[in-house]
């Protein structure tokens, strides 16, 4: 019996040798022989759960109810693969040998640790290591050995009992949505090698449909407040009664309530509503049973014992206290802390700055607490949050004192983060298109809190990265193109303001919405095999968020200085493709140029999507750009003054233009662990001034990571347009393999694109192991004719057909904090090779290029795979 699966394996292998049926032979194989009777338990194992009679009550939120899971299947099947694994790896462990192993480090440790117990450094050491075994022992101990903690999965026992008590539970709920005389009933169903299959039976029968709210308040203040919100409440005649709407008002009234002065009103006061079921004699008279019953629902706010009203409370003493920083004489003098304190008095509100040099007027913005005023929930809540969001303090905390003249003393105090801080991160970049050449990244960040005592931030980054990509021009001494060095060196400093800088009292409207203005002056050298580029920018940007899901961004002022030059390994390549494209009308070359480009932007962000939380999400973010908007002020003969002959390679180039983009995502939860997410990115970038041309960095791009991941990055496009080298209109094309050589960078003024992705987890190895499957399409288009770039330029007529879609599936490496993602995509429809001839002979449109994908020529063929590395989701 030790060999049974591996003989099994074998008998497979002899008898399905025909390639038709042979997935599906192979399943049942080992269907047989992975519930081998070496590896079953007499105790029956839960299979499915099934729920089924419901009609109006999702089956999503009745299984939500099941605590229960039963072991995984492959493909619906009776095939529990990891449970067999799992009972595998319980073959070969002792865990009674688990725990004597974890109880002999115990005592180990504690003998070691009487040793050193007059050195503490020694002993801080041997902690730390034993916490580190002690941990490793313990999981072995609990969840057993490797096998059974990565590969397999536990087995789902089922027990009658819980059958019973999900049942009991489904009838609940029913009753809590309205549906009073539900019933509720399970059915087993055995299947072979004691497996278990459930069936939860649903009648849900009539549900009862509120016809009268009535409240019965007996504050009549109370009263007076709650009637006046009655629009916002969530209790509605005509709609089914659902206790956790009745539970959502009694939240509503509490909030609404102590945002008026009761600081101790709680739901307490609310006794759960009586719901009156009985029907009237005209409706007794029906003959006919109906699917909506009545019901009247009778609510309550109640008085505290011995109270005829409920207390109001008002704000009293308001004190702010800073906490002295570990920077500060104050923390190493705690006896003299109370009296060196620096006072500061403003609004009412008296500030301990604790030795620091910090601005009482803009604190006194972000607290919304008066003495005097009414208690305010909400105020308390968003005086916490603007504190917290000044990213100054490492704790905020709000107190109330309760006096006998019913004011609430306010104690505010806040501990400062370090003055000084620096941070390093860095990661590894694309590895492209397979050929093994990886690429890293680093960043070093030193940030300086309350710079000048107004509670602002400098922060400056030092980056550098370094990849491997295809170079402009082919290598003059080798036949194959290669990878090359591409290296970035940057460094960028930001100085942040916590409020809007903007003359005139108009900036104090923002003092709620945590604004910011930004400064930034950055300097990025970039050195690639076909160019070199140099960026100097300035910005200066407000932002601010009205929610915490919407967010917007007004950049008014973006400044950029770019300088290229050719003197690299294959510049005069580059140089050459540039004045080519120039011929044919085209004005890559003008970003290339010495060049002035200033913008100003603004930009809405919302977003419902948290990445920890499986839950249907929304993100959407629209950016609206406008450039060389102020040279418009002026005629062309000063422009031409200014910058110079923009005609020739002397003068300075400048641009006009104006940018839109929308990206929008919308996430569907299927499972637990499984999400349906989808994704619509679309833009347009137009050049109104000297030969139509947009700088380099606003141009729109497809293909990659982020993008269609069958292609490589940047590479797709524009429209139908054949990649070239250097002969124009001469298909770039693998003579041996069919392959089109993607070499160069193709920028569109016009971006579509859209994704589907299905993505889920599969297991835990040292990590959530995640596993995605994709549809992506799109491409990029230039804006006016060129004849001398066939299929490039947007039209209606002929734009749908240009778009590419590709496929693929997706491994993912989650970290909980960062994700590893790497997405294999291969081309399903390829506008490029409208003109190109089948390389099966069919007569199939050459566009299809599907057919073409091979497993045994998985990067050589001419539909190859297309290996795509990235650090987050796609989208």
């Amino acid at each position: 019996m030790k060999n049974d699966w591996w003989q099994c394996v074998a008998a497979f292998v002899t008898h399905h040798t025909s390639t038709s049926g042979a997935l599906l032979a192979l399943l049942f194989s080992l269907s047989g022989c992975l519930t081998s009777q070496q590896l079953q338990s007499t105790q029956p194992v839960l299979t499915a759960q099934v729920v089924r009679g419901n009609r109006l009550v999702s089956t999503e939120e009745l299984e939500s109810l099941i605590p229960q899971k039963p072991n995984s299947r492959i493909l619906g099947l009776p095939i529990t693969l990891r449970l067999w694994m799992y009972r595998l790896g319980e073959r070969r462990f002792d865990r009674d040998a688990a725990v004597r192993e974890l109880a002999a480090k115990t005592n180990e440790f504690e003998q070691q640790s009487q040793q050193l117990v007059n050195q503490p450094m020694a002993l801080k050491e041997l902690n730390r290591r034993f916490a580190r075994q002690a941990k490793r022992f313990r999981q072995k101990a609990e969840e057993g050995n490797w096998v059974m903690r990565n590969l397999g999965e536990p087995p789902a026992y089922f027990s009658e009992q819980d059958a019973r008590t999900n049942t009991a539970k489904m009838q609940r709920y029913l009753t809590d949505k309205g549906f009073f005389n539900a019933h509720t009933a399970y059915r087993l169903d055995t299947l072979r090698n004691h497996q278990i299959r459930v069936y939860y039976n649903i009648i849900e029968n009539a549900g009862f449909y509120l016809r009268n709210i009535t409240y019965e308040i007996d504050d009549p203040r109370v009263d007076s407040l709650v009637r006046t919100s009655l629009a916002q409440s969530s209790l509605v005649v005509g709609e089914r009664y659902d206790s956790q709407k009745v539970a959502a008002e009694k939240v509503r009234i509490e909030s609404a309530l102590r945002d008026q002065g009761y600081y101790a009103f709680s739901r307490q006061y609310i006794p759960n509503p009586e719901v009156d079921t009985s029907r009237r004699i005209s409706e007794r008279l029906l003959t006919t049973d109906s699917l909506r019953r009545p019901a009247d629902l009778r609510l309550a706010i109640r008085n505290p014992p011995g109270q005829a009203a409920h207390p109001i409370y008002r704000i009293g003493e308001v004190e702010v206290r800073i906490s002295p920083g570990v920077d500060s004489p104050e923390a190493t003098q705690p006896t003299l802390t109370a009296t060196r304190l620096d006072t500061t008095r403003r609004n009412g509100i008296l500030y301990l700055l604790g030795g620091r040099s910090m601005s009482a007027r803009l604190l006194d913005g972000k607290i919304s607490l008066r003495p005097g005023q009414l208690y305010n929930q909400t105020n308390y809540r968003n005086t916490q949050r603007q504190l917290f969001l000044l990213n100054q303090f490492k704790f905020v905390n709000l107190n109330f004192t309760d006096t006998t003249q019913r004011q609430l003393r306010t104690l505010i105090t806040a501990t400062p983060l370090d003055k000084y801080e620096a941070t390093a991160e860095g990661g590894v970049t694309v590895l492209y298109q397979g050929q093994g050449y990886p690429g890293g990244f680093g960043s070093l960040t030193f940030r300086v809190r309350n710079l000048f005592g107004g509670l602002e931030t400098l922060e400056t980054t030092l980056r550098y990265g370094l990849e491997y990509q295809t170079g402009f021009a082919t290598d003059t001494t080798s036949s194959r193109p290669g990878a090359y060095q591409a290296q970035e060196l940057g460094v960028t400093s930001s100085l942040i303001f916590p409020q809007i800088l903007f003359p005139g009292r108009i900036r104090f409207r923002f003092n709620p919405y945590n604004p910011r203005t930004q400064v930034s002056l950055g300097f990025t050298n970039t050195l690639r095999p076909d160019f070199r580029r140099s960026l100097l920018r300035a910005t200066m940007a407000y932002n601010w968020q009205t929610t915490p899901t919407q967010q917007f961004n007004f950049l008014i002022a973006d400044i950029n200085l770019i300088n290229a030059n050719f003197d690299t390994r294959f510049g005069a390549g580059f140089r050459q493709q540039l004045q080519n494209q120039k011929e044919q009308g085209g004005t890559l070359y003008l970003s290339f140029r010495r060049s002035l480009s200033s913008s100003f932007s603004f930009a809405y962000t919302y977003n419902t999507n948290i990445t920890t939380q499986n839950r249907r999400a929304n993100f959407l973010r629209t950016v609206v750009e406008s450039g060389g908007t102020t040279l418009n002020l002026f005629s062309a003969e000063q422009l031409r003054r200014l910058f110079g002959n923009a005609t020739d390679s002397t003068g300075l180039q400048f641009y006009k233009f104006l940018r839109l983009n929308i990206d929008y995502r919308h996430y569907i939860p299927v499972q637990s662990h499984t999400t349906l997410a989808f994704r619509i990115n679309t833009g347009v970038a137009y050049g109104y001034g000297p030969g139509h041309a947009v700088p380099y960095e606003r141009f729109f791009f497809a293909g990659g990571s982020n993008s269609v991941r069958a292609w490589l990055p940047r590479r797709l496009g524009p429209g139908s347009a054949v990649p070239f080298l250097d002969v124009p209109n001469h298909a770039a094309v693998n003579p041996s393999s069919g392959q089109i050589i993607y070499r160069y960078e193709q920028p569109g003024n016009l971006l579509l694109e859209g994704s589907a992705e299905l993505r889920g987890r599969l297991f835990h190895l040292f990590a959530d192991v995640n596993g995605a499957v994709f549809v992506d399409a799109g491409n990029v288009w230039t804006l006016g004719s060129n004849t001398n770039r066939i299929g490039s330029t947007f039209q209606l007529d002929t734009f749908v057909p240009q778009i590419a879609v590709g496929t693929g599936v997706g491994l993912r490496l989650d970290f909980s904090f960062f994700l590893i993602r790497l997405d294999g995509g291969i081309k399903v429809w390829d506008p490029a090779r409208i003109n190109f001839i089948p390389r099966d002979g069919s007569q199939r449109d050459p566009r299809f290029i599907l057919p073409e994908f091979s497993l045994r020529r998985l990067t050589s063929g001419s539909n190859p795979l297309i290996i795509n590395f990235g650090i987050g989701y796609p989208f």
